[in-house]
């Protein structure tokens, strides 16, 4: 029996060496890259319920998060583990935050920012992983690009709609004018990623790695959610929505009146239909949040 075990343990080991290193993390982060998109700020994003608060927030975050990430890959950016997925020019967000928090925060931004403690924590971690095991890196790197390059595109249409954001202002984190083709650019990437050289040690850690980044994305997620329940009880975006929904309601209701030609039958349906449209568009937003 425990010859057995050796041989199925051992061809695991060969299976996990033999695999490609972006189709390992994809299916290691399976339940936490679920987790992720149920948090109660992708579902409010799903929803199309984003108000000017948690962006903000999740701006600030994103700032330090990227300022330790691009900080330590261009430390790292010759390692043999960091090299063929470094790509400065197409990715690099630092830019695009600082000109998004200048716009909410006006000049002096820097003094202004406020950082959940969640973000502390994944920032001080991939500062020590640039440190000590460089080759970790491609795990923070690859879920966030990427996932900044698949459903982050979907958000940022949520955001500017929600937010009433005109002519891109405030929303240049999602704008990538070095890639001309998302898709494209996301072979290339996992290719590269593939095409990296790692023991079975090193791989395995970097597929832990990988997990470790999903769940600082879940706790920052949450973190950001409890500040807003102290500062605002009611968020003010949840009120436009209550509002707007008793309009459009009163409007409904007047109109009703005049469509007695429409046939019972599809009066009857319209409930339906509007269900199901509804259930199509949230599991397209969120299955594209972090789709890589």
């Amino acid at each position: 029996m425990t010859g057995e075990l050796c041989i199925h343990a051992k061809a695991a080991e060969i299976h996990v060496a033999d695999s490609d290193l972006s189709e390992l993390i994809k299916a290691a982060t399976k339940d936490s890259h679920t987790r992720a998109e149920n948090t109660e700020l992708m579902r409010s994003y799903v929803r199309g319920q984003v108000s000017s608060s948690q962006y903000k927030l999740l701006l600030c975050s994103l700032y330090e998060i990227y300022r330790a990430l691009e900080e330590q890959l261009d430390r790292n950016a010759s390692h043999a583990a960091v090299a063929p997925i470094y790509f400065p020019q197409e990715l690099a967000r630092l830019e695009t935050l600082q000109k998004d928090l200048e716009h909410f925060y006006g000049e002096s931004w820097r003094q202004r920012i406020i950082v959940p403690a969640a973000t502390l924590r994944y920032a001080q971690r991939i500062r020590e992983i640039g440190e000590k095991h460089p080759e970790h890196l491609v795990a923070h790197a690859y879920t966030r690009y990427l996932g900044d390059l698949s459903g982050g595109q979907v958000l940022g249409r949520i955001t500017q709609k929600s937010l009433g954001l005109k002519g891109g202002e405030g929303l240049s984190f999602f704008s990538f004018p070095a890639v001309s083709s998302p898709g494209l650019f996301k072979q290339l990437y996992r290719s590269r990623m593939n095409s990296i050289e790692l023991t079975q040690e090193q791989r395995q850690g970097v597929l832990q790695e990988a997990i470790t980044a999903f769940e600082l994305n879940i706790e920052l997620f949450d973190d950001i959610q409890e500040m807003l329940s102290i500062t605002e009880p009611e968020p003010e975006l949840r009120q436009r929505h209550t509002k707007h929904s008793h309009t459009r309601l009163l409007q409904d209701d007047k109109m009703a009146d005049q469509e007695l030609q429409i046939s019972s039958p599809w009066l009857s349906a319209i409930p339906l239909i509007r269900m199901v449209l509804g259930v199509c568009v949230a599991l397209a937003v969120g299955m594209g949040i972090y789709a890589f």
